[in-house]
């Protein structure tokens, strides 16, 4: 399988790696360490993937969503449209991030059914979620740690639990076109009525797709923010029809505007996970996507 080191950060104390070659069970993996103790503080929007944050340390992850505040060992997250902050004393976590469309049949429940805060994973999975962090905790190299993580969902994998076909061409065509698609056009290509897939796209994927359309464009809108470039040609690029309408959907997704994301999500650790998912995912029509 083989994990991708990308080394220490002297500055920052973190142990980072990589997962690579991990199909077909249709996730993509990274790991992270808190070697120098300065402890973990994310702040995180929305994403177009469903992420399971698997933590193994002696330390508990905080998190704080539209829930509330809790103390956990590990959580799953659909695709919220409210900003979420994690904290840790001193991580160490597995972190995994599949598309809607495997997290349907990987999961055990809808992505819907994940609502708009973390899911605790002993929740969703028992004493098997305890077992795979007492695993973890154990093993001495990432690839080990991946290897474990990867059986692990293998495991959980419902084949015959997959989303309609209309429901995974209609996600396919939205993350291809970066969300700047109009759904009326992509029910009516589909042979389904507006409502029908709307309630179809609700069921198995977790958000309408209208909303699903809007999310994976405001992904692609943060990926030129935190490299940079000017709002202005971002908006342009995007799709939004003006930088207002960027700076309106970017307050949505994380309760600040365009200018304070870098400030805000690119702090050590922060740069390391998206250059990693950036990297690593390429937006996969249904596969992988970030």
């Amino acid at each position: 399988m083989g994990a991708v080191d990308f080394g220490r950060e002297t500055d920052a104390g973190w142990d980072f790696a990589v997962g690579a070659g991990i199909e077909p069970v249709g996730a993509a993996m990274i790991g992270y360490r808190d070697v120098g103790g300065g402890g973990l503080d994310l702040r995180i929007a929305g994403t177009a993937a469903v992420t399971v944050v698997i933590g193994f340390g002696d330390q508990e992850v905080v998190v704080d969503d539209a829930v509330g505040r809790r103390e956990l060992g590990g959580f799953v997250v659909g695709l919220p449209i409210e900003a979420m902050r994690v904290r840790c004393r001193r991580a160490e976590c597995v972190e995994v991030r599949l598309s809607p469309v495997q997290a349907y049949s990987l999961l055990g429940v809808s992505p819907a059914d994940l609502g708009r805060g973390v899911v605790d994973l002993e929740d969703l999975w028992g004493s098997r979620a305890l077992r795979l962090r007492e695993q973890l905790a154990d093993s001495r190299t990432w690839d080990e740690r991946f290897a474990l993580t990867k059986t692990f969902l293998a495991q959980c994998e419902r084949p015959l639990r997959t989303p309609d076909p209309e429901v995974l061409a209609g996600w396919n065509r939205i993350v291809a076109s970066r969300g700047q698609v109009r759904i009326g056009e992509l029910a009516e290509s589909l042979g389904w009525s507006y409502k029908r897939l709307g309630a179809r796209f609700e069921a198995q994927i977790g958000l309408a797709p209208k909303r699903a359309a809007m999310l994976v464009r405001f992904r692609h809108a943060v990926d030129g923010l935190l490299a940079g470039r000017p709002i202005a040609d971002v908006a342009v690029d995007s799709g939004y029809t003006d930088q207002a309408h960027l700076s309106r959907d970017v307050s949505i997704f994380t309760d600040h505007t365009p200018g304070a994301l870098p400030e805000l999500y690119l702090p050590a650790i922060s740069r390391q996970r998206h250059r990693a998912w950036g990297e690593f995912f390429q937006y996969r029509a249904g596969s992988l996507s970030r």
